[in-house]
C-alpha cells in the first residue's frame, strides 16, 4: 500500500510538471494506471 501512495505522488507531480496538453494528460494517466497495474501484479 506504501509503495503504491508513493507511485501515485511521484507520477502526480510528473503529470502536473509535464502534460501541457489534454493529450499529454491522457497519456500520463494511461502510464499511472499501467504502473499500478503493474506494481500489483509484480
Amino acid at each position: 500500500m506504501k509503495t503504491i501512495v508513493i507511485l501515485m505522488s511521484m507520477l502526480g507531480a510528473l503529470a502536473v510538471a509535464g502534460c501541457n496538453t489534454a493529450e499529454g494528460f491522457g497519456e500520463d494517466v494511461e502510464d499511472a494506471g499501467e504502473a499500478i497495474q503493474d506494481s500489483a501484479d509484480g
